[in-house]
């Protein structure tokens, strides 16, 4: 329950904005504002059309659009283990 805490502690510490923080453990991110909640459930949409339709190019195309808004709208990526003291 603790990293639970931990991790919502780190999220709610974003005086810059970001639409998407880097993962706490790993190399990515995660949704912090809910601009990128909603960025991501319309990928989650355009994503699913996609793989019904057997589309590559549907399925491709949100994906490239994720990690571009991503790039824009978050943190710059890195891997993180932990928070820093």
């Amino acid at each position: 329950m603790n990293l639970f805490k931990n991790y919502i502690e780190y999220l709610k510490d974003n005086p810059e904005g970001y639409w998407f923080k880097r993962k706490l453990y790993g190399w990515g991110w995660v949704p912090a504002k809910w601009q990128g909640w909603f960025f991501m459930f319309v990928f989650a949409i355009f994503f699913i059309f996609g793989v019904t339709e057997t589309n590559v190019v549907l399925t491709i195309l949100p994906v490239i659009a994720l990690i571009f808004i991503c790039y824009k709208k978050g943190e710059k990526p890195r891997w993180q283990w932990g928070k820093k003291n």
